[in-house]
């Protein structure tokens, strides 16, 4: 609980910061926006490159693969073989892709009705496990063993934590496509980051309640664990039904937002042109949607759901810490800009946020070297590209001698 609380607070500080960035420059791509007003278009690039190879197609198919695990349970036993879960997961990412390519409208309902089904399942859970279950055999029942607190370990878990935290920023990515952003946007990181601390805190705290810790440890299927704890067999279908509807809008509003940096680094010249191109009839950046998904069903066919988190969270932290670090920088840089809203907590809560940021970054380096080291081995390996690309684009848009 001690970890699902920090993780919290750092998403939550990390919210109230970006909101200040969003307000001032609400574009279409979001952080790639922030990075390249406030650092240059090389960081920027290296933030699409890194999008690109590690961070969307890893949150694609690790969100896929979580609706696929419970799809699969819900199918009968005699004809699962049919449906292996890469499968699965697969189909979910090219139905929704095609779904966001037809009409924003189409994404936008799908992740209402799916957020409704998420809140209703996880709320309804625990509030009944707290009303009919049995605690008496869970881990609040078991016997306290202290033992000495692992800060590496606490680290290591923090990164699975902010996974399930992380879509704090995806809002800002679509940005330049929002209402009133002034208003309608720390509205929105703010009171939906809020959200979900509390429910995700009252979820492991019913979790706790119903299941021991070894038993928890060692299911694939914790919610359902739980449903079975006070339903049966019945009951704990219709939670993985709910908890599937309510990862299949997760990965929707991963591919609704995502690839609208890819969107973003095309128009800037700094991608493949095409890539910025936008549906004739529907007005959606479909190429880039197409490319997202695409990339996410490769991942999903040969990564693990464990390596696809934390390579998620390796590849897009040190960018939102550059990000929360902009906020200094434009201040001191740009102290009259209009600011329709300004960081709660300036100058602590964006410093605890990169504090906590580059802790997690060196643990991770010190205790997963070599996951760690290929995450970051990407995002250098966009420095080079970079240099290339504006080469050979300088080359194809020089006047004719």
């Amino acid at each position: 609980m001690l970890i699902w609380v920090a993780g919290a607070l750092v998403a939550l500080f990390g919210a109230l910061t970006l909101a200040e960035l969003a307000t001032i420059f609400p574009r279409t791509g979001g952080i790639y926006v922030f990075l390249k007003e406030t650092y240059g278009p090389v960081p920027a690039f290296l933030f699409g490159w890194t999008e690109l190879l590690v961070i969307r197609p890893s949150a694609l198919g690790a969100i896929a693969m979580i609706f696929a695990e419970y799809l699969h349970y819900l199918i009968p036993a005699e004809v699962q073989h049919l449906f292996p879960v890469r499968g699965l997961a697969a189909a979910g990412i090219i139905i929704l892709a095609l779904a966001n390519i037809r009409s924003v409208s189409w994404g936008a309902l799908v992740q209402n009705v799916s957020t409704v089904a998420k809140v209703a399942a996880l709320v309804g859970l625990a509030g009944l496990a707290f009303l009919l279950g049995d605690g008496t055999t869970g881990a609040f029942a078991e016997p306290v063993a202290f033992q000495p607190l692992s800060w590496g370990g606490f680290g290591v878990a923090l990164i699975a934590v902010l996974w399930a935290y992380d879509g704090w920023a995806d809002l800002t990515f679509m940005a330049g496509e929002v209402r009133d952003p002034g208003r309608t946007l720390p509205r929105a990181l703010l009171g939906g980051t809020l959200a979900i601390v509390v429910v995700y805190l009252f979820i492991n705290l019913a979790y706790l309640y119903l299941i021991p810790v070894g038993e928890m440890a060692e299911s694939q299927l914790v919610a359902t664990a739980a449903a079975e704890k006070i339903f049966m067999t019945a009951g704990a279908s219709v939670v993985a039904a709910m908890v599937m509807v309510s990862a299949f809008g997760a990965l929707n509003g991963s591919t609704m937002t995502g690839p609208r940096i890819f969107f973003a680094m095309a128009d800037d010249g700094l991608f493949f042109r095409p890539i910025a191109a936008v549906h004739p009839r529907f007005k959606t950046p479909y190429m880039a949607i197409g490319l997202a998904a695409g990339l996410g069903v490769i991942y999903v066919s040969v990564r693990t759901f464990e390596q696809l988190a934390d390579a998620f969270i390796l590849g897009i932290w040190p960018f939102y810490l550059l990000s929360v670090a902009a906020v200094f920088i434009l201040r001191r840089r740009h102290p009259d800009i209009e600011r329709p809203y300004r960081t709660v907590g300036y100058p602590v809560v964006p410093l605890i946020f990169m504090l906590a940021s580059l802790a997690m970054l060196l643990n991770s380096l010190i205790r997963q070297p070599g996951t760690t080291m290929i995450s970051f081995g990407v995002i250098a390996s966009g420095i080079p590209v970079y240099y290339i690309w504006r080469a050979l684009r300088g080359r194809r848009t020089a006047p004719d001698a």
